[in-house]
């Protein structure tokens, strides 16, 4: 589960856009229902609102949620009337959770523009669907087995099927979008730039695709297209990425003397599996028993492939762990979690997306699963959505019309979820107003790279769509990919060249 908390860290054709005024009013305390707000890791006040939606937009009568949504008012005096909308990912993030982080990254875009996050519903303060967290400090087993993940899963589906709105079908992204936009109407902006992350650009995208004329500019960091088929999707990218690993430690001159057959290593660790071992909480350093199996070691594997920078230590985890000591894997793989709770993904929302709009098309599903991957991640979520109850999806949610305005879509070479591949087929689909920019060396995720922001702010900035499209990206080919790890002892030794 922790692996799956990672996942960073995938309309109602009634519902219109207002049209776009050039004056529109920025948003104000008072407007909207707006109400200033302190928001962590924010230095100057924000402004918090929230929308009544019905829970089912099909019964207006029936029972409501209300939507929260935070507003970082932007610093200057003449400000643009669009405002940055910002899609989290997950799914089932919190998107006002994210606002410190938010804030630094798209501090240039906020002295101009406002920056709006929405807790989507299912998360943050927005009709939440939160499963009982383990604590940090649980033992490694509570994780491990896949019994007691489905069993916890279980227990959580039932205890939020008894909530108010816990009629889980009601959580899907094509009505996710609708209360989006009632956001947008209701701070008076005419058009609005999408910025979305992971997860945060399948909202994004059905967002484009439901109201294209409320859109001005779209920024997708790690394509995950409505077609995507996650689970299937999921093992062909991780084993592309840990390839792509084996491959870079052969090229490089230290990690190959450092970890001669690495590659090899790693097939034996595999056909040892599965076998009992004692190792260390790695919060704690409590000593356990337990059974390492296959699913257990690949997703210790998939989570530092999400940052180059971590998973520079793999090869020296791997060769551990091929040794029989598996401490320096499970290490690694727990350098990505934990954090405050309010930035876990909401699980409960993350299984309500994810069985109604990828489940459903699994069997049909053209990925070949990864030959180390396998379908053992397919299973688990087989298992999971089996009795998770599944909201319609319109089979529109699923296309890619033509981007009505200049779309940037940016991906990491060495992502293990979003790669390449998939923003090479949004863009294939949004046609002559996208661009796809690849930054070689970048795991999940682009923004926090240097230059990256300022690449993504004169698009945003831009005059025209022209002008937004011809922004120079050049900067994002120059990044190096992080070198592999030395241990200590290790540096000084003859058999590791500078």
């Amino acid at each position: 589960m922790r692996t799956l908390r990672r996942l960073l860290t995938l309309g109602l054709a009634g519902v219109a856009a207002a049209a776009w005024h050039p004056g529109a009013a920025a948003a104000e305390p008072g407007a909207a229902g707006l109400a200033p707000c302190r928001l962590e890791g924010v230095a100057h006040e924000a402004l918090c609102g929230r929308v009544r939606r019905a829970l089912d937009p099909l019964r207006p009568d029936g029972a409501a949620i209300e939507v929260h949504y935070a507003v970082l008012p932007a610093l200057a005096r003449q400000k643009k009337p669009d405002p940055v909308f910002f899609f989290a990912g997950g799914p089932g993030q919190s998107a006002i959770a994210l606002a410190g982080s938010v804030h630094r990254l798209l501090a240039r875009l906020g002295t101009r523009r406002d920056l709006v996050l929405v807790d989507q519903r299912g998360t943050g303060a927005s009709a939440p669907l939160q499963c009982a967290e383990l604590a940090p400090t649980a033992p490694l087993a509570h994780s491990a087995v896949r019994a007691r993940q489905l069993a916890r899963l279980a227990a959580c589906r039932v205890a939020l099927q008894r909530l108010p709105y816990g009629d889980l079908r009601q959580f899907t992204t094509w009505v996710a979008v609708q209360d989006v936009d009632a956001v947008r109407a209701a701070l008076g902006a005419g058009r609005i730039n999408l910025m979305g992350g992971s997860y945060g650009t399948r909202a994004a995208l059905e967002y484009l695709r439901q109201f294209p004329q409320a859109v001005r500019r779209t920024v997708l960091d790690g394509a995950a297209p409505p077609d995507m088929v996650l689970p299937a999707s999921f093992s062909t990218d991780n084993q592309a990425a840990l390839d792509a690993l084996f491959a870079a430690c052969d090229a490089e001159a230290r990690c190959r003397a450092l970890h001669p057959g690495l590659r090899a290593a790693w097939e034996r660790l595999l056909a040892s599996l599965p076998r009992e071992e004692s190792v260390a909480q790695p919060l704690i350093g409590a000593i356990e028993r337990l059974v390492v199996d296959r699913e257990f070691v690949l997703a210790l594997v998939r989570a530092p492939l999400y940052a180059p920078w971590v998973a520079a230590g793999l090869p020296a985890a791997l060769a551990a762990a091929a040794d029989g000591r598996f401490d320096p894997l499970v290490g690694l793989a727990s350098a990505l979690g934990g954090g405050r709770r309010a930035l876990r993904p909401a699980e409960g929302m993350h299984f309500s997306v994810v069985c109604a709009e990828d489940m459903p098309r699994l069997s049909g599903a053209t990925d070949a699963p990864g030959a180390d991957f396998g379908t053992g991640f397919a299973d688990l979520y087989r298992s999971a959505c089996a009795d998770w109850p599944r909201g319609a999806v319109p089979a529109a949610f699923y296309t890619l019309p033509p981007a009505p305005s200049a779309t940037l879509v940016l991906s990491g070479g060495a992502d293990p979820a979003t790669p390449p591949r998939h923003g090479e087929h949004v863009v294939r689909a949004l046609g002559a107003k996208a661009r796809h920019v690849v930054v070689p060396a970048a795991g999940h995720g682009t923004l926090a790279l240097p230059c990256m922001g300022d690449v993504v702010f004169r698009f945003i900035d831009a005059e025209d769509d022209a002008a937004a499209l011809a922004v120079d990206a050049g900067c994002a080919r120059a990044l190096p990919r992080p070198g592999v790890f030395v241990p200590l002892g290790a540096a000084s030794g003859a058999a590791a060249p500078p």
